[in-house]
């Protein structure tokens, strides 16, 4: 991709914008998100304005990586080759195709050989 860094799983943008210590490392890299992560993070039940808002503002920031038929492709792969579950495994499909680490703490996805993972500890 685009002189992306790392893929930031949905749980990193959280611990992110929660000031969590174990994303200090991460806060000078440009990082990208998955489409499914913003839905994901926009679509949370009672979301407040001001969340919503401090959520678009950061995703604005980042390059928002799209489905294409190659993530597509992969995702199908994977899916089937670990039984992750289908939004894990589109973030981890665009990791790959993307050629890029996930930075995440879902210790499910760690099972997807090919993924490259920075693990986060919160």
């Amino acid at each position: 991709m685009s002189g992306i860094d790392y893929l930031a799983d949905t749980n990193a943008i959280i611990y992110l914008l929660g000031g969590k210590e174990c994303m200090k490392p991460f806060l000078s890299k440009k990082l990208g998100v998955s489409i499914i992560s913003v839905m994901e993070l926009l679509s949370y039940p009672g979301i407040s304005s001001e969340e919503d808002s401090k959520i678009r503002s950061f995703i604005s920031m980042c390059e928002m990586i799209n489905l294409s038929d190659d993530i597509k492709e992969k995702t199908i792969q994977v899916r089937r080759a670990y039984r992750t579950k289908l939004p894990d495994s589109i973030i981890a499909a665009t990791a790959i195709v993307s050629n890029v680490p996930l930075i995440t703490a879902d210790t499910g996805i760690f099972k997807v050989e090919e993924l490259k993972v920075e693990k986060l500890s919160p």
